[in-house]
């Protein structure tokens, strides 16, 4: 079994920390759950953290005041050590201070391999020891990969065609709007008109729509 570290952050019950605990993980303000949090903004059963092969998923179990990773808006998502779950008032941080720090390092060599070793990078390389993750706006900035996720493993050869259409269809449409922007070398800047505008706005429009489906399929 997996055994996973969350630490509170903020919120009433700040400072508490649940160490090595087996997943399945459930989050909610009642009894029964693996972690009972003291907040009525909190859902009766608010999320839930399972393993699925070699990913720790989270995800929303429908709860009325929704949940964040990263300060993103989620139903379902890869957790990875250092992100923030923010549900209610109270944020957890997922990992220890030793993975956290791990995981910053790895990617704060990929940057320096690359030469990209950014301001953002070293400043919140310490981040997770000093505990300080407020005082810096581009603690999740650093957390960011260079690389892409990785696409799902094992699908069947019909959802492997299903997905690479719906990357290709995205694709043709960004493609559509790249070729047609107006370059001013003066100003050094792009220019879009009011139209390519909009096909990027539908763009996103589509993606958000997928996600709804992906992560509620009904």
């Amino acid at each position: 079994m997996a055994a996973i570290t969350l630490r509170v952050l903020d919120g009433a019950d700040r400072g508490k920390i649940y160490q090595d605990i087996e997943v399945p993980v459930t989050i909610g303000r009642e009894e029964g759950n693996t972690i009972q949090l003291n907040d009525e903004r909190i859902s009766r059963f608010h999320l839930k953290i399972q393993k699925d092969h070699d990913d720790l998923v989270l995800t929303d179990l429908e709860s009325t005041n929704g949940t964040r990773v990263n300060n993103e808006d989620v139903r379902l998502r890869i957790l990875r050590h250092g992100d923030l779950i923010s549900v209610g008032r109270s944020t957890l941080i997922f990992g220890t201070r030793v993975e956290i720090n791990e995981r910053l390092e790895r990617l704060s060599s990929a940057n320096r391999a690359l030469g990209l070793d950014s301001k953002a990078s070293r400043a919140s390389g310490d981040l997770a020891v000093q505990g300080d993750w407020q005082d810096d706006p581009n603690y999740q900035l650093a957390l960011l990969g260079l690389d892409p996720p990785r696409l799902p493993e094992r699908m069947s050869p019909g959802q492997a065609a299903q997905l690479s259409e719906v990357i290709e269809f995205l694709h043709m449409h960004l493609r559509s709007v790249v070729s047609d922007v107006e370059i001013d070398p003066r100003l050094n800047r792009i220019v879009l008109t009011n139209k390519q505008w909009q096909k990027v706005l539908d763009a996103q429009a589509r993606l958000a729509e997928l996600l709804l489906k992906i992560s509620d399929p009904e």
